[in-house]
């Protein structure tokens, strides 16, 4: 399929040949008619991703700050290739469609195949001939509503979220400040509502008309005929409601808007402009300024929009989708017109010369559609689609060890995303006998990145089709924690090699499923991403420690940081606990240098649980403590580590400086070129093993049992007491 793309670091705009997404449980596949360009968010990032590199970084200051504290915590060149990595990639444009049903996920049961349906969302309602949209992002059409029309809907949900956010009363007045596409549904909104408007635009054919569309008066921002209107309508007392749908660096919406509200007026930000309120002017009125996020409650909660999980009504009277059903409805009724908003519908095969045209000024626009193949210009009428339901691939032969001299390793990527991306392919693009075959992810455009950054051969959505390809040897499982170990079952079913990122099980039921496939199966060939055990300046380290004849202590210290708002991290009910995620690294890299699997552990921590203290017991007496804190300073380097055993003792400084003080005093030599945590080294080790056929670079019952003491850290914390780890059965 199609889809509208473009490069942030590059500024490229492309219509891309990309993989179809695939139909997941809790959604729908949606065959777009009409999708929306909306005017004002998408050109700005499209006159952004134009800009030098300094300019992007003016523009954006607050991902700047994210650049820099990943400096400090993972060195330059390991920042310097994720942060390329992100911009040197297609990314999707689109917010607003309206499209046919094509497929129905399972858990869905409000739509059928054949219906139309209105889409939000920017990873969702992309401007693409297909797209999976979940069950909180979509709305039926009601009947008699034109598809073109209907693809206003997340477009008008946001600016109804903005008019409710003011909170208009019957016979008020209202300035409207920018008369583009927002500000002009804003416009119809409140008239609809019973509210008098005056609204503010440099350009006079938007004056023109918002003021058909049913405003009292329009004018130029800073001409006296808006101050004048005001002053008529108002009574001289000023506005009740100010909406900010106006775009741009200069100050003078808010100065504007406190000028004209009256004492204790609302001013309420829909758009991105520039917000330098004068304190005077708006402390003088106490002006309540009020923000509108995006289409209304749900919007960014990853349980409602990604899990269907909807707001009680008698709570949350209007979510995202009530928004969405509530402007189509209003629009079927006739109670706004989009109509006359239209000012150009374009082929989706010509849209990068819309985009290109918009962008350079020769197209004037407040709404362009995009019209895709086959669809009517008037109507679109409903065709039931055929669906296809994929064969199972149940059980599999242990793969052939004994591969021919020379023949290169096939892998194939379940997943790629960001550590993907920027910590693995890396190191196996371009490596002498590897061949990157498939990579398959669930949204078709990480698939088309990944096959156009690194050599994929090829790029799909269809997980089934690689699992059951004979030529791939390796699977690399790199998703989301909560699928990581269906996904390796699947694959040793399959008989492929696995490589899976930790963690391997997030559950004790898990891990146990996957050992029992594994006997199930008889393939073994397995390997989870514990790479800090494969770090040269570690290997070094021990080596340069020595034997150990007496029983050891270990600090481990990790300096982890707080989450950003909106990490995954977070879903612990679906992704499991940060620790859980992360926690096998550490106690992977503990039982490395110790030479032995833990026996229990003990975990404490802080109120609230935000700073863990685990202690690890070996069968010879050594101890580890693993102190796992999110309450540090972001300048304090991440990982530390000391090892002190038969008067000895090794220090490691966050990968970066190692030493070792014994009889004699050995300090590694220079400082690295970078954080190397051991990438490189773990998959030329894998590679190696499945090219040969020779043992997993670590074997499978340290595996599990690392990954048991990871999650008996749960358990610990629930009982506040020692857990006894169970010999594994293997």
């Amino acid at each position: 399929m199609k889809q509208v793309v473009q490069n942030y670091k590059s500024g490229e705009l492309a219509l891309l040949d990309v993989p179809a997404p695939g139909c997941k449980p809790g959604g729908v596949l949606v065959r777009s008619a009409f999708s929306l360009i909306s005017t004002g968010t998408e050109l700005m990032k499209v006159s952004e991703a134009g800009m030098s590199m300094v300019g992007k970084a003016r523009s954006r200051p607050d991902q700047v700050a994210k650049v820099m504290q990943s400096v400090a915590a993972n060195g330059v060149p390991a920042t310097y290739r994720k942060v390329m990595g992100k911009l040197d990639s297609y990314t999707p444009l689109g917010y607003s469609l309206c499209g046919i049903v094509e497929q129905v996920g399972a858990g869905v049961d409000d739509v059928k195949v054949g219906d139309v349906v209105a889409c939000a969302g920017n990873e969702h309602a992309l401007h693409a001939e297909v797209n999976w949209v979940p069950k909180n992002l979509y709305v039926p059409v009601p009947e008699g509503l034109a598809p073109r029309h209907a693809a206003f809907g997340t477009v008008g949900s946001i600016a109804m979220q903005g008019v409710r956010q003011g909170e208009p009363q019957l016979g008020e007045v209202a300035l409207v400040i920018g008369l583009g596409l927002i500000g002009q549904l804003v416009v119809q909104l409140l008239t609809a509502s019973g509210v008098r408007v005056v609204g503010a635009d440099p350009d006079p054919e938007r004056c023109a008309l918002a003021e058909r569309a049913g405003a009292d008066a329009c004018g130029d921002p800073g001409s006296d005929a808006v101050k004048a209107a005001v002053a008529e309508l108002t009574d001289g007392h000023g506005v009740d409601q100010v909406y900010l749908a106006a775009g741009g660096s200069s100050n003078q919406p808010v100065e504007l808007a406190a000028e004209l509200a009256r004492d204790r007026g609302r001013v309420v930000d829909i758009g991105k402009c520039r917000l330098d309120l004068p304190w005077n002017a708006y402390y003088e009125k106490e002006l309540d300024v009020r923000f509108s996020r995006s289409y209304g409650p749900g919007r960014y909660d990853p349980s409602y929009e990604l899990e269907g999980r909807d707001y009680p009504i008698g709570y949350v009277r209007w979510t995202e989708r009530r928004n969405l059903a509530c402007f189509l409805d209003l629009v079927a009724r006739g109670r706004v017109d989009v109509e006359p908003l239209i000012s150009h519908i374009a082929e989706f095969d010509d849209a990068v010369e819309t985009y290109q045209s918009l962008k350079d000024g020769e197209l004037k626009a407040v709404a362009v559609l995009f019209r895709y193949p086959g669809q009517p210009t008037e109507a679109v009428e409903p065709k039931p689609a055929e669906v296809t339901v994929p064969a199972v691939r149940r059980g599999a032969a242990v793969p052939d060890r004994a591969r021919a001299a020379g023949s290169p390793v096939r892998c194939a990527f379940i997943g790629a995303g960001n550590y993907a991306s920027s910590m693995l392919l890396p190191h196996l693009a371009g490596r002498d006998g590897v061949e990157l075959a498939t990579v398959v992810t669930t949204t078709a455009l990480s698939a088309a990145n990944a096959q156009r950054k690194f050599g994929f051969a090829e790029a799909t959505t269809d997980l089934d089709a690689v699992l059951g390809d004979k030529t791939v040897d390796a699977v690399f499982v790199v998703t989301r924690h909560s699928s990581h170990a269906e996904l390796t079952q699947r694959a040793l079913r399959a008989g492929k090699a696995v490589f899976v990122e930790k963690p391997l099980a997030l559950t004790e039921e898990e891990l146990a499923s996957v050992l029992a496939t594994v006997e199930e199966t008889g393939n073994d060939r397995l390997q989870v991403g514990f790479n800090r055990r494969f770090a040269p300046l570690l290997q070094e380290a021990k080596q340069q420690f020595g034997a150990r004849t007496g029983p050891a202590s270990l600090r481990y210290l990790v300096n982890a940081g707080r989450l950003d708002h909106g990490s995954w991290y977070l879903r612990q009910s679906t992704e499991g606990s940060r620790f859980a995620g992360e926690g096998g690294h550490f106690i992977d890299t503990a039982s490395w240098l110790l030479g032995a699997d833990p026996e229990s552990v003990y975990a404490t921590a802080t109120p609230g649980g935000e700073d863990l203290q685990v202690q690890l017991r070996y069968p010879d007496g050594s101890t580890a403590t693993i102190s796992y804190v999110t309450t540090g300073s972001s300048g304090f380097p991440k990982e530390t580590l000391d090892l002190i055993a038969d008067g000895k003792v090794l220090r490691l400084d966050d990968f970066v400086r190692a030493s070792v003080y014994g009889r004699k005093k050995w300090v590694s030599s220079r400082l690295p070129k970078a954080r190397d945590k051991g990438q490189n080294a773990e998959l030329a080790a894998f590679v190696r093993a499945v090219r040969t056929g020779g043992p997993m670079p670590v074997p499978l019952e340290s595996l599990a049992a690392t990954t048991a003491a990871t999650l008996a850290v749960r358990a610990g914390l629930a009982g506040g007491a020692p857990v006894t780890l169970a010999r594994s059965p293997r």
